[in-house]
């Protein structure tokens, strides 16, 4: 996560100087007394995000019309005792929540909820959160009308401008967590009000606004694939993927405590991927405040961050740097391959061995992906598995530390390769081939679909290749499990084809080696299309910037090559090269439209 250190100090700049305006947000969750009095005054927030969220389809006056309702109606969250756990609170706003929907037919014909309101309440929520959609049909950047609007809409009303950037940022990004939204949402107020003091407001707006959207984008691709995994996969591997990530952040803590931290990690993702978002918010506060008091223990580098107060304090932990390898030279990792008794462990105590080594290996190992080392934890649970039915357990699992080398080998072998071509093809080249290897192995795909995926590809190379090559390593793997859990994702709500079934269903850790080894989908029969199904021809590509320029180039690319699978890449090129000529030579005439008309 350290390319998202900026927004660390983002977080400290915007508590100082927001300190006495968000006094809200500010205000420390140290106890139950301080827990009730942030939610009372943070409740309209925490609703609308909420709502907003589910009702992705609904106006900004629409949903807060309907959180002022609920607000009315939440007794429980206006009344929460000192000692009073928030769950009766969170309880009564989401059921009340979905009862209003569900009387208002309008409402929920709209949001295409009607079949949800059919059912009880807890399959009502589940059928609820499978309408959400992430940002990919709205806008990536939040877009300000007018600057010198906003700045006197801010100076009007201070309030209103955090609730647009809330309902906007909740709409669009309906798995990201509210306590990030909320976080941001006063990042983006002190920005707004800082630079509406400045002269040049366009080029502060621009400076300020901009790490904040991109932290939003990509904080939200994470909450959503921890969503899938929760989803996807048992609870198992939602804390495997937890227990590394921890110990990788915290390599000193005990396997004990990195064991139950894990467990509550993995249980706040799953509060706050029901859409549950005053659980989530209280619970992470209350993780956070706990992961504090436990600072001298757990890690050194959380105790700038534990000197915030809510929320700022688990957005900083959670990109705090790692913590500094300690001294492991007397605890040997060898126990768990040379041991004669590690078959009773096995069969006795599976659920503390696996985890214990997982913890050991990811503490001792901090440089790897969080991807490898679960494959090298699966390769070890299927050893143990096999060998621990034979005579002589003790000479099979022996190779172990061999086997690991020759998994972590071969994924880095695996990115080394990838990288390699794309230095020699050089970046346009490069993802020309991307599209053609990804067109044969899922043609089911669209056009504009493959050119996507592969432009998201193709990007996470450029920005990976020219790392060094540990962190080179690492930003490939979790540059990959997000732009493969998409595609899994998109294969959940519509199937592309069996390969692609297997590689998202069979093995999280072992998702992206099965991707780069899926074949051609030879059962696949590429419809008929007609000449402009294949490529457009129209005096539009003369208007077209060069990246849209591009992007049809692309799109025929990949349609050339659905059509014809056993085209040379030689062939597919050179009618590539083809169609740039003749669109140059259209453009330059003085009839285009009647040009590109004459070579159909």
């Amino acid at each position: 996560m350290k390319n998202l250190r900026p927004i660390c100090f983002l977080v400290f700049f915007s508590y100082v100087q927001c300190q006495t305006l968000q006094r809200s947000l500010l205000a420390a969750a140290l106890n139950h007394t301080n827990r009730q009095n942030y939610l009372q005054e943070n409740l309209r927030d925490i609703t609308s995000i909420m709502v907003a969220q589910f009702l992705q389809k609904s106006t900004y006056q629409e949903v807060q019309t309907i959180v002022e309702e609920l607000v009315d109606r939440a007794e429980k969250c206006k009344v929460l005792k000192p000692q009073e756990s928030p769950s009766e609170c969170s309880h009564q706003l989401m059921t009340t929540f979905l009862e209003h929907v569900c009387n208002n037919q309008g409402m929920a014909d709209k949001q295409e909820f009607s079949d949800c309101c059919n059912v009880n309440n807890k399959a009502r929520l589940k059928c609820f959160l499978l309408y959400k959609k992430d940002d990919t049909e709205y806008s990536d950047v939040f877009q300000i009308p007018n600057l010198e609007q906003i700045c006197e809409v801010d100076k009007e009303n201070q309030a209103s401008v955090k609730e647009r950037y809330i309902y906007e940022t909740s709409r669009k990004h309906p798995f990201l967590y509210g306590p990030t939204i909320l976080t941001m949402s006063a990042c983006y107020e002190t920005a707004i009000r800082s630079c509406c003091q400045e002269v040049n407001k366009t080029e502060c707006f621009q400076i300020k606004l901009e790490p904040i959207r991109k932290y939003v984008r990509e904080i939200s691709l994470r909450h959503h694939h921890l969503c899938e995994i929760g989803i996807k996969f048992n609870h198992k591997v939602s804390k495997a993927v937890e227990l590394v990530l921890l110990t990788k952040k915290q390599p000193k803590a005990s396997f004990s405590e990195i064991a139950k931290l894990a467990g509550d990690v993995k249980n706040l993702h799953q509060t706050c991927c029901e859409g549950d978002v005053v659980a989530c918010v209280l619970g992470r506060s209350q993780l956070m405040n706990d992961t504090c008091s436990k600072q001298s223990t757990l890690s050194s580098k959380i105790t700038p961050c534990c000197a915030l107060s809510v929320p700022f304090r688990g957005e900083c932990i959670i990109n705090s740097e790692n913590d500094d390898k300690p001294d492991l030279s007397s605890l040997p990792l060898s126990r768990f391959t040379e041991d004669r008794f590690v078959c009773k462990q096995f069969i006795d105590k599976q659920d503390d061995l696996l985890p214990e080594f997982l913890y050991e290996y990811s503490r001792r190992h901090s440089e790897l992906a969080v991807s490898v080392i679960l494959r090298v934890y699966t390769v070890y649970q299927n050893l143990l598995g096999k060998c621990c039915k034979l005579e002589n357990p003790l000479e099979c699992y022996s190779h172990g530390k061999e086997m690991f080398q020759r998994v972590v080998g071969e994924s880095h072998e695996r990115i080394k390769n990838h990288c390699d071509l794309r230095e020699k093809l050089g970046d346009a080249n490069f993802h020309d081939r991307l599209i053609i290897l990804y067109t044969k192995k899922v043609p089911q795909l669209s056009a504009q679909e493959l050119v996507t995926l592969t432009k998201n590809m193709a990007a996470a190379a450029t920005k990976c290749c020219p790392l060094r090559d540990e962190q080179r390593f690492v930003c490939m793997e979790d540059s990959a499990k997000l732009i493969l859990g998409a595609l899994c994702r998109r294969h959940e709500a519509e199937p592309i084809n069996a390969g692609v079934g297997h590689c998202c269903e069979d093995s999280y850790a072992f998702r992206k080696p099965c991707f780069d080894d899926l074949q051609v989908d030879r059962t696949y029969i590429s419809p008929p299309l007609s000449c402009d199904q294949v490529i457009s021809l129209k005096e539009d590509l003369c208007k077209a910037r060069e990246e849209q320029f591009q992007t049809e180039k692309q799109k025929l690319l990949s349609n050339l090559v659905r059509q014809k699978p056993r085209a040379t890449e030689m062939q597919v090129r050179s009618i590539i090269a083809d169609f740039a000529h003749l669109v140059e030579t259209c453009c330059q005439a003085e009839e285009s439209e009647m040009c590109f008309r004459g070579e159909f």
